[in-house]
């Protein structure tokens, strides 16, 4: 992948794809435009990346329909490919490629926006990393899960809430998700598997099955439905639990669309355009956005200093582990063999290691930063510590820093 250059490329142009492949860099006309305007005004930030993005996303906070969602999504493309690249290489046996990876992620580039806090001083492109990663791994877990089920163990496991919100994403009628959610109920009460209720492959119920499962939908609907409607057989209500699975499957997990992809019969005009148009705003956010640059640059500082210390309390054994787990990539099966030790030792060590270092992270947060230690914040610091910790471990100077 060829590495943008310049600030006008870096938060106006967007990853494309050739198959599983990185194609080209697509430049957006409306971004592209905004970005040589805000220079004009400011010609001394032309090389102040991070001074752009606490910029767009201050803009974003007071101004949500503005360019810069778009503006911040353009500048996370390479995060989010290499995260994907990276996670979905551990998938071996997913059925979504890298480019259905970069998708996923990128999709939900709200959580990223809503989660972070440049007053914890930790980088947008490192939170962004360890959300992307978060995200993606849960979702090809999920999807993992799914794909291997039949519609008969999905249909089990739902919930009804989520059921609904299935049918209801498909477009049916109040009436007919009515019917549906009956005839899944009593799907539901009358199929009891052989198998534990648990597995993923439950088979499709035996035709004595079908048919009292018909049965108790005619006796129910008399008394669930308004209007009843007319009776239906078993051939009829395996159909519409079919439906069901599939409307589920599609919801819990929909089809990616990319934002430069062509609109549905048009040859011209992608999702793109449609982004909101150039706005001016005030003199006063580019002085926020200083401002924050230099307070954001002065704790990431700060942050490092006190992580680098923290490693340098560890014990000889367990700043090893860490660099042989976080910097070599080793797993801790590979670590224990190299160290002659258990795994479980291993992983101990590494977990008391990261405790001691997310404790005197958040202290340093509550007492310079002023910030209370909720539970969601510290989900935060967690997240952002590991992604520091990878980062820090892989430079090629990290092990002596750790260690000195």
């Amino acid at each position: 992948m060829r590495p943008r250059q310049g600030i006008i490329e870096i938060f106006s142009t967007f990853l494309q794809f050739d198959a599983d492949r990185f194609r080209a860099w697509v430049s957006d006309p409306h971004l592209r435009r905004s970005m040589q305007a805000r220079l004009a005004q400011s010609p001394q930030m032309e090389a102040a990346e991070n001074y752009w993005v606490l910029y767009w996303y201050k803009l974003w906070q007071t101004q949500p329909e503005s360019l810069a969602k778009a503006h911040l999504t353009a500048y996370l493309q390479e995060v989010c490919y290499w995260t994907a690249h990276k996670t979905s290489a551990s998938f071996t046996s997913s059925q979504y490629t890298l480019s259905d990876c970069f998708q996923m992620a990128i999709a939900r580039f709200d959580k990223v926006l809503k989660g972070f806090n440049p007053q914890l001083g930790y980088g947008f492109k490192n939170y962004a990393s360890a959300i992307f990663s978060s995200v993606l791994k849960d979702l090809l877990r999920q999807q993992q899960e799914v794909d291997i089920s039949t519609n008969w163990s999905l249909l089990r496991r739902l919930s009804q809430k989520r059921l609904v919100e299935s049918l209801q994403n498909t477009g049916l009628g109040v009436e007919v998700i009515n019917r549906y959610v009956l005839a899944w109920n009593c799907f539901k009460t009358l199929y009891v598997p052989i198998h534990p209720t648990g597995t993923r492959q439950l088979p499709k119920p035996e035709s004595e099955t079908w048919e009292a499962i018909a049965k108790l939908y005619n006796q129910e609907r008399i008394t669930q439905l308004h209007p009843s409607g007319a009776e239906s057989n078993a051939q009829t209500l395996e159909k519409w639990l079919v439906a069901c699975a599939k409307a589920a499957r599609s919801y819990l997990y929909p089809s990616l669309v990319s934002i430069d992809a062509p609109k549905p019969g048009q040859e011209s005009g992608a999702f793109l355009d449609d982004l909101g148009s150039f706005e001016q705003d005030n003199y006063l956010n580019e002085m926020i956005a200083v401002e924050e640059q230099k307070t954001q640059q002065s704790r990431q500082t700060k942050m490092q200093a006190v992580l680098a210390e923290a490693i340098a309390k560890l014990d000889s054994q367990a700043q090893t582990i860490m660099q042989m787990y976080y910097g070599q990539g080793l797993t801790q099966q590979e670590i224990a063999k190299a160290i002659d030790t258990k795994q479980y030792t291993v992983s101990r060590r590494l977990t008391r290691a990261r405790e001691s270092l997310l404790l005197a992270l958040a202290k340093w947060s509550q007492e310079t930063l002023h910030i209370t230690l909720t539970s969601e914040v510290l989900n935060n610091i967690n997240t952002v510590l590991e992604e520091w910790l990878q980062v820090h471990y892989r430079r090629p100077s990290s092990l002596m820093e750790s260690t000195s």
